[in-house]
């Protein structure tokens, strides 16, 4: 996070500070994630803010939440791992596909220089954008559209997250990594898929897996057709 770009909207009396605690230490720490840096993010966003109000008192328990549209705010758990995986120093410029509710959006700007956030459900990315501006966020950029095509005329980034499951990795973010950089995206059918780490490194692309998923459909030209 570069402090002089964002500043906290989020203050007075928070309730959920001792569950945003346990949350970390519980689900996040206890499964092997040590960033500090992420870890302190995760403490710091107010993961209730991003879910509706009859599901605030869910908002810190181990696993996903419905935010409309048919889509989710992800498990705890995998926005620290995914985070993680970005190996965030604090000058990158991160591109998000999938705004959702703008939870994941959130940890990266507490983490980078600048995110840019690409949702394809207007009404989704309108919710989002107004959450994270209540909350003081200054270092986002938003757009609506197809996020498999990334956002080639801000490229190169230095790192890459993908909240959707796409049935290979779409070219066209690989061709906007950095060298150096890291794309996180999960792959595979529509039942299970493999978390990725994509890296663009000096001898090509390189990729590891992350263990096992399940996430919504990445739709798009380079994802899934919309049903």
């Amino acid at each position: 996070m570069v402090e002089q770009e964002k500043e906290k909207g989020y203050s007075g009396d928070d309730p959920y500070v001792s569950e945003r605690e346990r949350m970390v230490e519980l689900q996040i720490e206890r499964r092997g994630v040590k960033d500090p840096r992420v870890l302190e993010a995760m403490r710091r966003v107010p993961r209730h803010m991003f879910v509706g109000e009859q599901l605030k008192n869910q908002a810190y328990e181990d696993h996903p939440l419905p935010i409309g549209e048919g889509q989710t705010i992800s498990q705890p758990y995998i926005v620290a791992l995914m985070t993680e995986a970005l190996n965030l120093k604090g000058s990158e410029k991160v591109l998000e596909i999938g705004t959702g509710s703008g939870y994941q959006t959130a940890v990266l700007a507490e983490l980078c220089r600048e995110v840019f956030t690409i949702e394809r459900i207007a009404s989704l990315a309108y919710r989002a954008r107004k959450t994270l501006e209540s909350l003081g966020y200054k270092n986002i950029k938003y757009k609506i559209g197809d996020g498999t095509l990334g956002w080639p005329e801000e490229a190169p980034f230095d790192g890459i997250i993908v909240t959707a499951a796409a049935p290979k990795v779409p070219q066209p973010l690989i061709d906007q990594l950095a060298m150096g950089a890291r794309l996180v995206i999960p792959v595979g059918d529509r039942i299970s898929q493999e978390l990725l780490l994509v890296e663009r490194v000096p001898e090509g692309i390189r990729k590891t897996s992350l263990g096992g998923v399940r996430f919504v459909d990445l739709v798009g030209k380079w994802g899934w057709r919309e049903e």
